[in-house]
This record gives structure tokens, C-alpha cells and sequence, in this order.
């Protein structure tokens, strides 16, 4: 999020005090979501917006600072206009016009009926795990994913006579997947704007880890097929499916993400005018609602970036990074790849920890990413490598809490529960064992 061209030049020694007003964002939001869970509410963790939750937070770091009030409040502005901040913000709102329009154009039903006519009838688990990455990669929102492929699993699922909870895994770990390799997802926009790499090489990193654990995957979804069922020959249109794929290949190879996203819009909106009855107005309108949908975390991350330059400014930031130092000197002696282990390892537990307490893997990027930075400077990992274990095992993390967004909302079109889901989500538990793995064992260079 921030650079050592801080909107302050005085920064104080590092403090614990300055912390807590993010413990009392994280009590808020973690306290509502245990009372409203109490009462048997649905969305429990997302009652109490996080955006009505910080609040309070950012009202005690302008009390605790030692900077006369008007100056605490241009170093919260200034956070929140950091470049990278704005540059996120906006990526946010591209990607939600490209989502929404998409949608509207029939783009989603479009691919899933394209991946509904290549699955096998005895390959049902496997093609589900499939269709949701490819689509969850494409669109760059697994709740989009698991929104659009859910009602339709559950369908096949009835026919085959599959477990409910099996399918439910199967889609539920295709969509992490697709949700964390994407180039237009939050949370790659995320990591990568508060590590300062580019989505391209990030993407690359984060293939390194995907492929083995999206592998595995499909193996244990393969062995553990239940039933067949022949599924309805399907009407494809291509030409919907177009917008999607070209901005996975433009992404890739490595044109401007805002270039992409615009391609993507525009291209979308134009398969819209020629195929179907979708004019102009409405394509605007489109848009309109896809920026609308990325409200909350457009707010919520110019809020957190505003309450991370007063934690910083306040030296809230330099006691966690001296903890985790002290962490990191205790288990590592040596120099070298031993000292940069130690800190990837440093950073993927914070923002694990980070994402357990809010649900929310975006957040738990934003709020801990620039601890993160100064970890990945001091001890020399990468940009892309920061920005890649931070988007992994937040997403790691997202999987398996049966409270998050995505578990709630698949375990509600499954009629099942929301514990059951996580356990079927096989891609994170593989994926979490294969990311530790190749973090201790791989050469560095």
C-alpha cells in the first residue's frame, strides 16, 4: 500500500498502541459476526458492514496520534490517495463493469454451457472442478463463480445422485482456484499494488503452486466419482465466451491490466449489440452496476489505506514487523535463502491469521500488505513472490472457514451446511500443503 514516500517524513519508534485501533476493527466485525451467528442469522460475518466497522477504528488512530489533528488528517487523506490505492480502486470498478456486462450479455451462460458439452458423463466431479476455475480465472470473483455454476451443479448432482457435498467442494475449490490465479480478481489486484509487482509475473508465480495442487485436485475428485448421468446436449455461443477469453490471453501477455479490462468491457458490451437485444443504455446501466457491486471494498480499501498510513505513521507497523523479526531471528540463524524462507513463511501466517479474524481474503491482503512489503525488502523475496504467498494463503484460508462468503453461499443453494462445504474443499487443504512445501524447499536464486 505504502512506500518509504510516505505522505509523513516523522515516523514515531514502534508501538504497540498503535495497533489498536485495528484490534478494535477486527473485534467489531469478528464480535457482530459471533452475535449475529448466536442468533442463528444468515451472512452472519456480513451483517455489520466493514465499511460501518472501521470506522470507529480510524476515529481512535486520529485520537492516539501525536501529530496535531490537522495534521493526522492529512496523513489519512494522504493514505487513502496513495497511488496505489487509487490505482486498485480502479481496477475494482473495471473489473466489476466487465463482470456485470459480461454477465448481462450472457457471457457466463454462455461458458458454462461450453463446459457442460466437454465433460465426460463419468467425469462429473473433475469437470465441475474445471468449469468453475476456468470461469472463476476468466471473471475474477469466485462468488460470481460459485453464483452462476452452483444451481447447475446442484442439477447434475441430483441426476448422477452424487453427494451434495462432494459437488459442492468440487465447485467450491474451482472457484478458489480460478478466484486466486486470476488476473482480474480483488485480491490479485490487491497483492500485487501493495507489493509493487505486475499482475503478469505474480500470475507466473502463482502457476508454481496452482498446477500441482489444481492437479491433485483433480485426481482425488476423479477417484472419488460417484454415479454418471448424460448430460443435455447444449446450445453453445461462442461468440460470448470471445470477451472472456481475450483478456485472459492480453493479461497474460502482459498488456496494461487497464487496457485489458476496457478491451473486455467494450467487447462484451459489442457481443450484447450483435447478438442479442441489449442496447446501448442498457450496456451503460451495465456498467454502472458493476461499479456499484465493488462499492464496499472500493470504500473499504481507500478507509484501510487512510488507517494504515496512521498506524504507520504512529509506528504500529514497525512492531509487528519487529515481531515477526524477532520470529524469523529465532528459527533462522543464517543469511540467505534460510533468512528469506523465514519471511515468506512470516508473511503467509499473518495473512492467514489476518483472514480468519475478517473472512475476507481481499482485506486481510490490503490490511496486512505492507508489513508484508517490508518483510520482502528486508529479507530479499521478490515482489512477485510477496505478492503471490499473500493471495495464496489468503485464499488457503477462505476455503476452509465455514463462515466465509463463499462457503455460506453454496452451502445455501446445496441445503447443506456450511461446515460440510469446507471440508470438501479439497483444493485449499492440497493447495495449503503444497504451498508450505514448495516455500521450504525451493532453490532460491
Amino acid at each position: 500500500m505504502s512506500d518509504s514516500s510516505t505522505v509523513t517524513s516523522q515516523h514515531s519508534p514502534a508501538s504497540f498502541v498503535a495497533l489498536l485501533p485495528l484490534f478494535v476493527f477486527l473485534g467489531l466485525f469478528i464480535g457482530a459476526g459471533v452475535y449475529f451467528q448466536s442468533q442463528g442469522v444468515d451472512f452472519a460475518f456480513y451483517q455489520l458492514p466493514s465499511v460501518i466497522a472501521i470506522l470507529p477504528a480510524i476515529m481512535l488512530a486520529i485520537i492516539l496520534s501525536k501529530q496535531k489533528l490537522n495534521q493526522s488528517i492529512d496523513t489519512f487523506i494522504g493514505g487513502i490517495g496513495h497511488s496505489n490505492i487509487i490505482a486498485m480502486c480502479l481496477i475494482y470498478l473495471l473489473a466489476g463493469a466487465f463482470a456485470a456486462v459480461a454477465k448481462a450479455t450472457g457471457g457466463v451462460d454462455a461458458t458454462v454451457a461450453l463446459g457442460l458439452s466437454l465433460i465426460p458423463s463419468n467425469l462429473l466431479l473433475p469437470g465441475f472442478f474445471v468449469i468453475a476455475a476456468f470461469i472463476a480465472t476468466a471473471m475474477g470473483t469466485s462468488m460470481g463463480t460459485i453464483a452462476a455454476v452452483a444451481p447447475i451443479a446442484l442439477g447434475v448432482a441430483d441426476q448422477a445422485q452424487i453427494d451434495y457435498a462432494l459437488m459442492a467442494g468440487a465447485v467450491m475449490s474451482g472457484a478458489l482456484f480460478g478466484d486466486n490465479l486470476s488476473i482480474i480478481s480483488d485480491t490479485t489486484i490487491a497483492a500485487t499494488r501493495t507489493q509493487g509487482c505486475d499482475m503478469r509475473d505474480k500470475f507466473r508465480e502463482n502457476l508454481i503452486f496452482a498446477i500441482p495442487a489444481s492437479l491433485l485436485t483433480l485426481i482425488a475428485f476423479v477417484f472419488a466419482g460417484q454415479g454418471q448421468a448424460e448430460l443435455a446436449a447444449q446450445n453453445i455461443d461462442f461468440i460470448k465466451v470471445i470477451p472472456y477469453l481475450t483478456i485472459l490471453i492480453l493479461a497474460v501477455a502482459g498488456l496494461n491490466v487497464f487496457v485489458v479490462l476496457t478491451l473486455g468491457i467494450l467487447l462484451a458490451g459489442a457481443t450484447g449489440l450483435l447478438t442479442m437485444d441489449y442496447g446501448v443504455i442498457q450496456f451503460g446501466k451495465d456498467i454502472y452496476a458493476g461499479f456499484s457491486n465493488m462499492q464496499e471494498i472500493f470504500i473499504l480499501s481507500m478507509l484501510v489505506g487512510g488507517l494504515a498510513a496512521l498506524m504507520q505513521q504512529q509506528g504500529g507497523l514497525a512492531f509487528v514487523s519487529k515481531q515477526i523479526e524477532k520470529l524469523i531471528a529465532r528459527f533462522s540463524k543464517a543469511q540467505g535463502e534460510a533468512s528469506c524462507r523465514a519471511a515468506e513463511l512470516g508473511m503467509a501466517g499473518i495473512v492467514a491469521v489476518t483472514n480468519t479474524c475478517v473472512a475476507n481474503n481481499t482485506v486481510s491482503i490490503v490490511v496486512t500488505g505492507d508489513i508484508a512489503k517490508d518483510l520482502a525488502e528486508k529479507h530479499g523475496v521478490s515482489p512477485k513472490r510477496a505478492a503471490s504467498i499473500l493471495d495464496i494463503f489468503a485464499c488457503i484460508i477462505q476455503g476452509l472457514i465455514p463462515y466465509g462468503a463463499q462457503a455460506l453461499l453454496i452451502a445455501s443453494t446445496f441445503s447443506i451446511t456450511p461446515l460440510a462445504a469446507v471440508s470438501h474443499a479439497w483444493y485449499c487443504m492440497i493447495l495449503a500443503v503444497v504451498a508450505v512445501a514448495i516455500v521450504i524447499l525451493r532453490k532460491r536464486h
